[in-house]
Parts: structure tokens; C-alpha cells; sequence
């Protein structure tokens, strides 16, 4: 199982080497849009990244409620422990 620091950790090296952030810039309480410029291109940019890193969709929904660092690092982990969507969908 993955862990939190762990994720925080590549999505660190992430920020740092495709947005061109300074490592020290990108802590937990750092937001992306007002402390990172984080842009809704960049955002894009990032889930399509997050996808190939745990191999499962981000719903674009969840994404949009994300402010921090800590609160992608949250959403990945929540992704990461729940059965896939796939799994539900026949349950009625």
C-alpha cells in the first residue's frame, strides 16, 4: 500500500519537474492556484499525470474541490483505497 508520504513525494517531483516549481515551494499547505499558479491547463495537465501514476481516473468533480497539495495528496489516497467504480456498477 502506498503511502501518504509517498504520494506527497511524487507529486512533489511532479510539480517541480513539469511545472517548473521550486521543491521548496510545494508543500502540503501550498495552494495550487494561488501559491503554485497552477492554471486550469496546468490542472488538466496534472490529472492526465495523477491518472498514469495510479492507474485510475480522478473524477474531474472531486478535482474541482481541490485548493492544496495536502488536498491532492487526499484525493489520491481516497482513490487508491476504494474498489473501482467498475466493481459497483451491476450492484443495484
Amino acid at each position: 500500500m502506498i503511502t501518504r508520504e509517498e504520494i506527497f513525494a511524487h507529486l512533489q517531483q511532479l510539480l517541480v519537474s513539469q511545472f517548473e516549481l521550486d521543491a521548496d515551494a510545494v508543500t502540503p499547505t501550498a495552494r495550487l492556484y494561488d501559491d503554485l499558479d497552477i492554471d486550469s491547463i496546468d490542472a488538466v495537465d496534472l490529472m492526465i499525470e495523477l491518472k498514469s501514476y495510479t492507474g485510475r481516473k480522478l473524477n474531474p468533480e472531486i478535482f474541482k474541490t481541490i485548493k492544496t497539495v495536502d488536498d491532492v495528496v487526499s484525493a489520491i489516497c481516497d482513490l487508491m483505497t476504494e474498489p473501482s467504480r467498475h466493481d459497483h456498477a451491476d450492484v443495484a
